[in-house]
């Protein structure tokens, strides 16, 4: 069954849902593209936010609007070309939107090639406009993402990882199907960020994933959400602290190790 979405139905579908937030309607690049791909990519990417901005402003006004104020934020492509996400960038910011985002990263080129992208794209974006970096990522990459001038993410990580039996703590990466966790029955994490951690030993919640039983995938879940949340509270944290890059610095080394 096909069914046809263009820049109006994204808004209309987003207005209908009533989130503080709606995202312009973009085409996400694939990576690598060739580089006149790219362009006249970008140039429609330009094209639907004009329309977009049109339509949220449309809907906004209308009696029976959902949530009147939702906001539109427009979002950089580009792929990896600085050039091109410099100028896409440019461009969007005339529209003075309440908020920005950069696409089209992690999905396939190097890690550095991102941070790359961050940093020419952070550079130009408006100072008192928020920045949302799209789908990142793993604890590393938000930490180098706030380095860098993120205020926002998203990303399926802390849920999908953790349903695989990945668990990420302050000390390192778990993988909870490994059989050292077997007659473990300390907790999952001594002074973790949810009631999980000291609820639940490491045994057990082995026991849960290799016999397939659901409580693993929910109990996983809630520790990696809980684990991010109190990263990015500690990272606000030592930015008002002032000593952001000695705290981080300290912390890649601990969440990037394997247990």
């Amino acid at each position: 069954h096909k069914i046809f979405m263009g820049p109006e139905e994204s808004m209309q579908i987003q207005s209908n849902l009533g989130s503080d937030i709606c995202m312009a309607f973009d085409e996400c690049i694939e990576n690598p593209a060739p580089r006149e791909y790219v362009k006249q990519s970008v140039d429609r990417t330009f094209r639907w936010l004009e329309r977009c901005k049109a339509e949220n402003a449309r809907l906004n006004a209308l009696p029976d609007t959902v949530n009147p104020q939702q906001m539109l934020w427009g979002i950089n492509q580009g792929g990896t070309y600085a050039d091109i996400r410099v100028d896409h960038m440019k461009r969007i910011a005339e529209l003075e939107l309440p908020g920005y985002a950069i696409g089209g990263l992690a999905v396939g080129e190097p890690t550095e090639k991102m941070y790359e992208m961050i940093e020419v794209v952070n550079e130009i974006l408006p100072k008192d406009k928020p920045r949302y970096l799209m789908g990142v990522g793993t604890p590393a990459n938000i930490l180098e993402g706030i380095e860098r001038g993120v205020d926002m993410f998203d990303c399926v990580m802390p849920t999908r990882n953790g349903r695989n039996g990945m668990l990420f703590t302050k000390n390192g990466i778990m993988n909870m199907r490994n059989e050292k966790w077997k007659h473990d029955f300390s907790p999952i994490e001594e002074d973790g960020a949810s009631y999980v951690d000291t609820l639940y030993s490491r045994a057990y919640l082995r026991h849960l994933f290799v016999s397939d039983e659901l409580l693993a995938l929910q109990i996983a879940s809630l520790h990696n959400l809980a684990f991010y949340v109190w990263l990015t509270g500690e990272a606000r944290k030592h930015i008002l602290l002032d000593n952001y890059a000695a705290w981080k610095k300290e912390m890649l080394e601990r969440v990037t190790r394997r247990l």
